[in-house]
């Protein structure tokens, strides 16, 4: 189970005293375990059907197909308390590729939009369950693949911000995960774009320590969902290996249609080379590739060389002057 930030303004009655947008926190799965999405005062999960419990949903339709479901909220708390119930959108997150959900407010395309509970507001009474039935409904124009997503609930109440700030507060909410795939022609492709090398060289070659940053995008081009992994290798002049390894910070499972712009950093990169770093993502049979060229040269010997060109080039157009002259 993964908690993951979001943001969504505060209720309009408190619209004047903001001083920023408020935080949405919600638990969601980020693996097939057997619990509900729980944040231990409440949990939001598939209802149970037969003697096994769903840890999630995980749905399969044709376009135009209409699916019936319920969901099943429940207050571990000793009060009241009153949840708004709502289909989202997947997402993610552009900084670490983390598995998030669209806010009530964003606009939705697929589980967000075709999902709809019988209640959008569910009070559960103190350490009780209430269950919620809702339609999915598919429409005939669905694109095929994976269209994933949560049903979430939305505690109502907003807590004060740290210190206890009256125009920052927080909302919480728990969703459990949707896994929709739309039957059709699954369309595995993965791209690695804008790849980009970023030196850190000491001043004078051989006097400290050198790093480089890599940076790049992972693009899910397809329309299933992928659980990528991704290779760097560096290469210096005439082809030697400075770098062969596989990185570390990659999310286990990259969406459709979304790109995460990731990084990865080299101890001890090369000084005084000029090479090419390779990245390549693979998943299942989709594969991607992206290449940088790179050319380390100390700012001190830079600067001499520019000087050391710069003095020829001055003493050539003296030489030729003396030429003409003479």
């Amino acid at each position: 189970m993964r908690r993951l930030p979001a943001h969504l303004p505060l209720p309009a009655p408190l619209l004047p005293l903001l001083a920023a947008l408020l935080a949405l926190a919600a638990s969601l799965y980020a693996v097939p375990a057997a619990h509900a999405a729980d944040n231990g005062e409440w949990s939001v999960e598939p209802t149970a059907s037969g003697p096994g419990r769903r840890p999630y949903f995980y749905l399969s339709a044709d376009p135009g197909t209409t699916l019936n479901d319920s969901v099943t909220v429940t207050n571990k708390t000793t009060v009241p308390m009153t949840f708004l119930l709502y289909a989202a959108d997947a997402h993610n997150t552009p900084r670490d590729g983390g598995f998030a959900v669209r806010t009530r407010e964003e606009r939705q395309r697929g589980v967000g939009a075709w999902a709809e509970p019988d209640r959008t507001r569910v009070t559960v009474p103190a350490r009780s369950s209430v269950t919620v039935p809702y339609t999915l409904t598919v429409p005939e124009d669905a694109e095929p693949g994976d269209h994933p997503g949560a049903l979430v609930a939305l505690d109502e109440r907003v807590a004060p911000g740290a210190g206890g700030a009256v125009g920052v507060g927080i909302r919480r909410a728990v969703g459990a995960r949707v896994h929709l795939r739309v039957n059709g022609p699954a369309v595995p492709a993965l791209a690695v774009e804008d790849v980009r090398y970023s030196p850190d060289t000491p001043l004078v070659p051989g006097t400290g320590d050198s790093s480089a940053l890599i940076s790049y995008t992972l693009h899910n081009r397809g329309n299933v969902t992928l659980n990528p992994k991704v290779a760097l290798r560096a290469e210096g002049l005439f082809g030697r290996t400075l770098l062969a390894r596989d990185l570390t910070g990659v999310p286990g499972e990259l969406l459709p249609r979304q790109k995460i712009r990731l990084t990865a950093s080299w101890a001890g990169a090369p000084q005084l080379d000029w090479g090419e770093v390779t990245l390549t993502a693979s998943a299942g049979d989709a594969r991607g590739s992206g290449a940088v060229s790179f050319l380390a040269v100390p700012w001190l010997v830079t600067a001499v060389l520019a000087a050391a060109g710069a003095g020829a080039l001055l003493w050539l157009r003296a030489r030729r002057r003396a030429a003409r002259e003479g």
